[in-house]
């Protein structure tokens, strides 16, 4: 009996956390994108980043929220590959870039990101991105470099649109796969790190919406772990 009411009181528990926090598993989904002046996380700048945070609505309906972003200063030391400037076409000596450090550029993004989290009743957020694990590690190496404490994110989990793109509409490109859910794509403000975040945002909310359309009343609604 005890154990039982133990059980029960968990469940309750789950009921009263908010519809998002229940989705994931505790984790709140952050869209990322990052620009950045190579592939290295260690050697090369990370220039620009974006992130958009996701909400839920009483239906189970996933869109995204508030965008957050800015320009930063190449870390001291760091390498720019031309090749990479030419692609995202950021010249970081730009006077009107705006852009600060990266211990400031993570405060401004991060910080709010971990206010979302507790608001949303969630443990933790999880990195969303396209090739998320380039995005994250651009992140967790500017975390180490400037010895910022607490990074909201998952340290290695992440939900990836390539993936998930794949499975539902057969298009791993980000435009293609953004076209393929029936949304619009102008290339002429791509590998922007803000319209890409917002351009993923919306990509994957459309496929978890779309998966919702097919299961609309999954086992996460009544506070049941999946595993049990």
């Amino acid at each position: 009996m005890a154990v039982r009411n133990a059980y029960d009181r968990l469940m309750s528990d789950e009921d009263d956390k908010p519809r998002i926090a229940r989705r994931f598993r505790g984790f709140l989904p952050v869209v990322v994108d990052v620009e950045t002046a190579g592939f290295d996380p260690q050697r090369h700048a990370l220039l620009e980043v974006a992130a958009v945070t996701i909400r839920m609505d009483e239906t189970g309906q996933l869109s995204p929220a508030a965008t957050l972003a800015c320009h930063v200063l190449p870390f001291l030391g760091a390498e720019l590959d031309p090749s990479a400037l030419a692609f995202n076409k950021i010249d970081p000596d730009h006077p009107f870039r705006d852009a600060i450090s990266e211990r400031d550029a993570l405060n401004r993004v991060l910080v709010p990101i971990r206010r979302a989290v507790k608001q949303s009743g969630c443990n933790r957020a999880i990195l969303v991105g396209h090739n998320a694990a380039f995005d994250l590690s651009f992140i967790k190496a500017a975390v180490e470099r400037t010895g910022f404490k607490r990074s909201p994110f998952h340290a290695f989990s992440v939900f990836d649109t390539v993936s998930l793109a794949g499975l539902v509409f057969g298009q791993t490109v980000l435009a293609k796969a953004v076209q393929a859910a029936g949304l619009d794509w102008e290339e002429a403000q791509a590998h922007g790190a803000v319209y890409d975040a917002q351009q993923t945002a919306r990509l994957f909310c459309a496929i978890v919406n779309r998966w919702q359309a097919l299961d609309p009343h999954p086992r996460w609604e009544k506070g049941v772990d999946a595993g049990s």
